[in-house]
Formats: C-alpha cells, sequence, structure tokens
C-alpha cells in the first residue's frame, strides 16, 4: 500500500510554528495534497474560497483527499510538530480510523506539555483514504441538510455534538456515525501547539474541563522524548 498526508491550513498560524511544523512533516519524505485558503508552496497545492470554519474545514479535508492518490493518508495541520516515527505506521483494515495517541498538547507560554486518556486528535489520525473520502461527503452532505448557519461558529454546537473525530463516537450518543477506530503509539511523541488562534478550545490545565479527564499526566519541556523544545524555540 502506498502512503501520503493531507495537509489543510487557513494560512493564519504565525512564525515560527508555521515553518517549522511544515519542515517536520516534510521530513517524512512522502507524498502531500494540501488545501489552503491562500496558495502555499507545500506538496500539491489547492486553493478554495472560504473563511475559516468548520464547513471550511470539512472542504479542505474532501479536497485533499481528492487530489491524493495514495491507499492511506496521514492527517496533518499546520500546528503540529510530528516527530518521523509517527509516519511509519500502517493500517491493517480498511474501515478503522486509527489515532497515534503519542501525543503531547503545548500552550506556547507554559513552559509544560499535557495528555490524558483518550486524547485522540483528529491531526494525529492515519486511515484508508477512499473511507475518509466516502465519510467526510457524507458529512459535508449532512452539514448542508442542516443549514451552514448551525456550523459557522468558532466551535460549533452540532459539530461537537457529532464528534470532530471520526469513529470515536458512536450513533447512540449522538456521533456522527459507526464507524470504530483503534489507537496506535509512536517510538515518539508528537507536539499538538496549542495557541490564540487555535480552531477548538485550548484545554491545557485542569481547570479548563468541567470534568478531570482520567489519565492525566504532565511533563516539563526538557523531559519530552525525542524533543528539544527549549532549543528549537529558544526558550528559557
Amino acid at each position: 500500500m502506498t502512503a501520503g498526508i493531507i495537509y489543510y491550513t487557513d494560512n493564519r498560524l504565525r512564525e515560527p510554528y508555521y515553518s517549522l511544523a511544515q519542515q517536520y512533516i516534510l521530513c517524512s519524505g512522502l507524498p502531500i495534497s494540501s488545501c489552503s485558503l491562500k496558495s502555499i508552496n507545500f506538496g500539491k497545492n489547492v486553493v478554495i474560497d472560504g473563511i475559516r470554519s468548520y464547513p471550511t474545514m470539512l472542504r479542505q479535508i474532501v479536497t485533499a483527499l481528492e487530489n491524493s492518490e495514495a491507499d492511506f493518508v496521514f492527517f496533518a495541520e499546520h500546528d503540529v510538530l510530528y516527530h518521523f516515527t509517527h509516519f511509519n505506521f500502517i493500517p491493517q483494515k480498511d474501515n478503522v480510523f486509527y489515532y497515534n495517541k503519542n501525543v503531547y498538547r503545548w500552550w506556547i507560554y507554559n513552559n509544560y506539555v499535557i495528555r490524558y486518556d483518550r486524547m485522540l486528535p483528529l491531526s494525529c489520525m492515519c486511515v484508508n483514504r477512499q473511507f475518509a473520502l466516502e465519510h467526510y461527503r457524507l458529512r459535508v452532505k449532512k452539514m448542508n441538510e442542516w443549514g451552514l448557519d448551525h456550523f459557522r461558529s468558532r466551535e460549533p454546537r452540532q459539530a461537537r455534538i457529532w464528534g470532530y473525530e471520526p469513529g470515536t463516537k458512536p450513533r447512540r450518543r449522538g456521533g456522527f456515525s459507526d464507524d470504530v477506530h483503534e489507537v496506535w503509539s509512536s517510538e515518539y511523541p508528537n507536539i499538538d501547539i496549542r495557541h490564540t488562534r487555535t480552531f477548538s478550545s485550548p484545554k491545557v490545565n485542569p481547570w479548563d474541563f468541567i470534568h478531570l479527564p482520567t489519565g492525566w499526566e504532565q511533563k516539563s519541556l526538557s523531559e519530552i522524548e525525542g524533543w528539544d523544545l527549549k532549543s528549537l524555540f529558544n526558550l528559557k
């Protein structure tokens, strides 16, 4: 099977995070299908008209999937530092959404990172491309049937009810579909960068949650295996 990357961005992340994230994605050596709101020199790029919103993000994902020729794809976002070991994974099933659970969340103003049980971001997903394309085309269809006004806010309520991460929430709990997910763990973690322009709330402190997630883990920047974030960003 052939592997590829789909990359979608709203072009709003500041430097040096934006360029560094792309550099680490390029280290994978995999073909990249990118979709952006402004032209970028990054893989096979397609620009679409739209404003930063959930409907636009879905259109970008569908466009990137359509323009990829890979059998399976890694979803990649502009504010995640991907360790090269993340891209060593090969999915065994064509009808399962796979998530790399070895990821830390970093609020750029903190000197520590966090993670917890079932922290499975869309940005760390790997899946059969055709399976994902069918799923996201159906999401777009249902979204249009509901009416776009239900999905244009920063964190649209209906999108949260459906769940942003396919396969993690069944229909009986309000989820979009009964697709399933499995997890894997790369040798070294990815770093999910949280900042003031993230699409969803940063949620990097215990008090950001109504109920504290289980398995809460906090590490200083110097304790993250495979990374030296202090040197990378010239932090004290």
